[in-house]
């Protein structure tokens, strides 16, 4: 026994440093900042297949590491903010846009959303590559969109619905092929981890996975 309990004793010595390390990096990649991997276009033409998006945790809270316990309240996300969000509706890890805050009375119609009663202007309307582009300003919020020139039923309009106190609407950036607020329902305050403005990396998955030249620290 008292050899074993040296032996062990010798291996923490000898190890200590690396175990240190990997406990700072866990706390660091729970609480503090890590990235995320995209693996589906729902946020094109902003976020592509193949991206890994830098995701800062401390956007909006202070929380317990490994847990979504908030100890302090640093800020709540803003309309056009990118959120990444654990969603108990979907089982997922989930990358979207917030389009309507708590309050709002939010619909669309076509592919063309009113917020409040005033309508989103769009510009810069493009088609390419059977889709249709186009820049989608609401107050401060501007970014491009990507939709289908027939839409897809049930994705394209909605509402108006007004967005409970304490959860978020939260949008695609590619409107016909995205699984979100009109497919998983409101996204609560509570699960959201962080937002995310740069993109660190990207690969491109129909080129063996070389990297994509002009994405490297790519701002959203």
């Amino acid at each position: 026994m008292k050899y074993t309990k040296h032996k062990l004793g010798g291996v923490w010595r000898e190890n200590r440093g690396f175990a240190l390390f990997v406990v700072l990096m866990i706390v660091f990649r729970s609480a503090l900042a890590d990235w995320n991997d995209v693996p589906t276009g729902s946020m094109k033409p902003t976020i592509v297949e193949g991206d890994r998006i830098f995701v800062n945790k401390l956007a909006y809270d202070l929380r317990i590491p490994l847990t979504h316990i908030s100890v302090l309240k640093l800020s709540d996300p803003k309309r056009g903010d990118i959120v990444v969000f654990d969603s108990k509706s979907a089982g997922l890890r989930l990358v979207k846009r917030v389009i309507g805050l708590p309050g709002d009375i939010v619909e669309m119609a076509d592919n063309r959303l009113t917020i409040n009663g005033v309508a989103a202007r769009y510009s810069k309307v493009e088609r390419a590559m059977g889709v249709i582009f186009a820049v989608e300003t609401y107050g401060d919020m501007t970014h491009r969109i990507e939709i289908v020139p027939e839409g897809r039923g049930y994705l394209s309009s909605f509402g108006p619905v007004t967005v409970p106190p304490g959860q978020y609407l939260v949008l695609g950036d590619n409107r016909d092929n995205s699984a979100d607020s009109r497919v998983h329902g409101f996204v609560p305050r509570d699960e959201i981890v962080g937002d995310s403005r740069t993109v660190v990396v990207s690969l491109d998955y129909d080129r063996h996975y070389l990297p994509r030249r002009g994405r490297f620290f790519h701002d959203l």
